[in-house]
């Protein structure tokens, strides 16, 4: 079951990297959402690049689950919001995290398709 991690949240210099591979399950959903936030508060990082090249298309449930996580991350962080760059691998993947991550209106976040280097300059750029 372990062969190949699916779930992989760590800081990367002044980044929190969130990336995820295959099927995305609510569990899975929560866990990175929780492990995101815990990091944010631990290291006082804001950008965060959720990197989605290796995950599959979710369906509907999971786009809205992640619409309601977005919306209470405001109620976990505070005043901070987190700066969020997310790469994907193609336009389907792009139009479901923007629902996903634009939904709640606010929120800093940018959709990349394939390019990691522009992503991180995107974030970095951020102050």
């Amino acid at each position: 079951m372990m062969e190949q991690q699916k779930l992989w949240v760590e800081p990367i210099g002044s980044i929190i990297v969130a990336r995820m591979r295959g099927a995305c399950t609510e569990e899975m959903l929560s866990e990175c959402q929780e492990r995101v936030l815990a990091l944010a508060k631990d290291t006082q990082q804001v950008k965060v690049l959720y990197d989605a090249l290796e995950m599959e298309t979710p369906d509907v449930d999971l786009v809205l689950m992640q619409q309601r996580l977005e919306a209470d991350t405001k109620d976990k962080l505070g005043a901070v919001p987190l700066r969020k760059a997310i790469l994907v691998p193609n336009s389907r993947l792009a139009y479901l995290a923007r629902i996903a991550f634009g939904a709640a209106g606010e929120g800093d976040y940018r959709v990349f398709y394939n390019d990691m280097a522009q992503a991180i300059l995107w974030l970095e750029d951020r102050k």
